[in-house]
């Protein structure tokens, strides 16, 4: 097992190399990069102060520059023109495109091999801290809402199998397709007016992870506090959460019942509920624990930034949002690199489970 979990260690350097390459030449080649939008900000700024502070150049040159037409040659950025070179190469130089596309790359597979994601170029901050800054909001969003739709999946999913065709299976059904057709963003809003100050009830808070004076609190308390504050989003998150994994479980445990090994385990006489948690149960299991990595991926990161906007949240959904919106490159790429290692480390521990919870499976002899 110990040279299995090593090859797939390694096979992790070569694929994330390879999706970070794809990504990064795509994004650079795109149009309407930094530099593009600084110089679309500058012309559409009337003050010589505002350009000389974008361009990071003298009052006197910053003048020139906006006031001077087809001045030494044409450049390659729409929207330059009537700009000075010296200004549009000042600018290059600030975001780091005055290099070469193909140097710009070796410098950030070298920078990315130490965690050296640079600052970012629009907030002025290192990325780390960004990232760090956001972090507690995205694993609070992410592991409490997965935890529970996995707590509450598995378990329903089990039992409707086991009651198929019951009025238990008929209600549970309707109960998670209708959750599963409500937009979270739009159960958000409804929790937000009924129970946070809207039109109705003022129960629970609308901001933040804790109140404003929760330095003062005790450990206790602060705890309280903590989940409090995560209830209204968390339940908008899980709301279409159960459908997909519930009925996952469900049509993966019927399809191990019909088989002839639990037909045979009945006839040795076994209880029901041996054969089901003795022997169908990590059949049946490795599906859904397939599915894991995404899931969690998915729920972790992705999943919440309509959530974060609405309950004013600031977490990594809303950080990849913003700097895809304002081409903040340092910021995309850092947590594009983040997200693939996690996810990829995330399915090797996938791989892992499925020899704990059934032990005939040995990847070590394929």
């Amino acid at each position: 097992m110990l040279a299995y979990i090593g090859r797939r260690l390694l096979l992790i350097i070569p694929t994330l190399w390879a999706i970070i390459t794809i990504n990064f030449f795509i994004i650079q080649i795109a149009p309407g990069g930094p530099v593009d939008q600084a110089i679309a900000n500058m012309q559409g700024l009337d003050s010589n102060m505002s350009i000389e502070r974008i361009a990071g150049t003298s009052g006197e040159s910053a003048i020139k520059g906006a006031g001077r037409s087809g001045a030494k040659g044409a450049s390659t950025y729409r929207g330059a023109r009537g700009l000075d070179p010296e200004v549009i190469a000042d600018i290059e130089k600030r975001y780091g495109f005055d290099k070469p596309i193909w140097e710009r790359y070796l410098l950030m597979l070298k920078n990315y091999l130490t965690f050296n994601f640079g600052e970012s170029l629009f907030r002025g901050r290192s990325v780390l801290r960004l990232i760090a800054e956001r972090l507690p909001v995205s694993i609070s969003l992410g592991l409490w809402s997965t935890l529970i739709i996995y707590l509450v999946s598995i378990p329903l999913g089990i039992r409707k199998a086991v009651k198929n065709g019951s009025r238990f299976d008929t209600w549970t059904s309707a109960a998670i397709v209708i959750g599963n057709a409500i937009p979270a963003f739009l159960f958000a809003v409804l929790l937000v007016v009924l129970f946070s100050g809207g039109s109705f009830l003022k129960i629970f808070p609308l901001r933040g992870l804790f109140s404003a004076d929760s330095a003062t609190f005790s450990l206790g308390r602060k705890v309280l506090d903590y989940f409090w504050h995560l209830v209204l989003p968390i339940a908008a998150m899980v709301i279409g959460g159960f459908a997909s994994l519930t009925m996952l479980t469900k049509n993966s445990f019927l399809d191990e019942i019909s088989k002839q090994y639990v037909l045979t385990a009945r006839a040795k006489g076994l209880s029901e509920k041996k054969i089901l948690f003795g022997h169908v149960f990590r059949n049946a299991m490795l599906i859904v624990i397939a599915g894991f990595p995404a899931a969690f991926i998915s729920m972790f990161f992705t999943g919440s930034v309509l959530i974060e906007v609405i309950f004013s949240l600031d977490g990594l959904g809303l950080l990849g949002f913003e700097s895809t919106m304002n081409r903040d490159y340092p910021v995309i790429f850092a947590t594009l690199y983040i997200f693939t290692l996690m996810g990829l480390l995330l399915s090797l521990v996938s791989d892992l489970m499925y020899t704990v919870i059934d032990p005939r499976i040995d990847f070590e002899r394929r």
